[in-house]
């Protein structure tokens, strides 16, 4: 299963989020001029468990080349596509949690999920030469505080069915759920002396990042979240609209939701309207000057009834903050 989307969009502009994944692709092409000392490079600031559990080989690093791992290996990747796929999930998920957060707790968030996620595998892994780097383990911290935070939100999932491209929503409780059994399915059959994914990683992240949930509360923010945030000026250009329970009547209802700026200036919109069972991709124009409960007339676009019977589809606006 491959996440596409989620369907909540939060309300403030994700700047650590995003600023995580610059950094990520950054010191990704940082790797690619390291073409003839890689290997080096990947063990120097990779986690690589036996440099703290055998003293013949911890003795050849200072204390400071012994903690900067600890960083570091959760910003570097294997390939292009182990960038892509946590870089992926990180901007689907991470921005959600960070508006919850706020800024600045978010950031000491994503870091102890790292840390943890790294101590889990020197757990599993302790005498591993091996080096471990990405950044999945605290990613794992966010998808599980996105489990605990939004289980209803429902994750647009691409699922390839015998080379047949097959979309559905499902609910994050459910998509998450899923993951989590695999990750320990995966964990239980690896063996710990061979390369590959980090298993053990993304369990400790994962659970890391539901119990900080709880706690995160009691870090001090010192007010740096409310000046790094920054409110949207911009809902999403696509949305996805689901009617109200259906009635006999052919006409249905719905809402958009938009910001009070879009709202001022006017705005294009494409909406996907779910209609029995069925998807309709159509383009709306939010005139200038609209107000919160205004309703658009989206004609012929009901349920239909009889053969020359077809009901209307009225949309209702909806600005942030009101």
């Amino acid at each position: 299963m491959i996440p596409i989307r989620d369907q909540l969009q939060s309300r403030h502009y994700p700047i650590v989020n995003m600023a995580l994944i610059i950094i990520n692709v950054g010191l990704f092409l940082l790797q690619l001029t390291q073409t003839n000392n890689i290997e080096a490079f990947i063990f120097t600031y990779g986690l690589v468990p036996a440099r703290y559990s055998s003293p013949e080989i911890s003795s050849h690093f200072t204390l400071f080349e012994q903690t900067i791992p600890l960083i570091s290996f959760m910003f570097l990747h294997g390939s292009f596509w182990h960038l892509l796929g946590n870089m992926w999930s990180l901007y689907i998920f991470g921005d959600n949690v960070e508006d919850h957060f706020g800024s600045f707790k978010y950031l000491v968030f994503y870091l102890l999920c790292g840390w943890v996620s790294a101590l889990t595998h020197l757990y599993f892994n302790w005498e591993s030469q091996i080096p471990t780097i990405g950044a999945s383990g605290a990613i794992a911290g966010v998808m599980g505080a996105y489990l605990l935070l939004y289980p209803r939100s429902r994750i647009l999932t691409f699922i390839p069915i015998f080379f047949i491209p097959y979309f559905i929503e499902v609910p994050a409780l459910f998509f998450l759920g899923i993951w989590f059994v695999f990750q320990f399915l995966y964990a239980s059959v690896s063996d710990s002396q061979m390369g590959g994914v980090a298993w053990w990683a993304h369990i400790g992240g994962f659970l890391a990042g539901m119990a900080l949930t709880k706690l995160i509360s009691f870090i001090p923010d010192f007010g740096l979240s409310e000046r790094m945030s920054h409110e949207r000026t911009k809902t999403p250009r696509l949305q996805v609209v689901r009617p109200a329970p259906p009635t006999e009547d052919l006409d249905l209802h719905g809402s958009i939701a938009i910001t009070p700026r879009e709202a001022t200036s006017g705005v294009k919109k494409m909406i996907t309207i779910i209609r029995d069972r069925a998807r309709k991709l159509i383009n709306v124009t939010i005139p200038p000057g609209v107000k919160a409960g205004t309703r658009l007339r989206l004609a012929g676009m009901g349920r239909k009834g009889g053969e020359r019977e077809q009901g209307d589809f009225f949309l209702e606006i909806l600005i942030r903050g009101d």
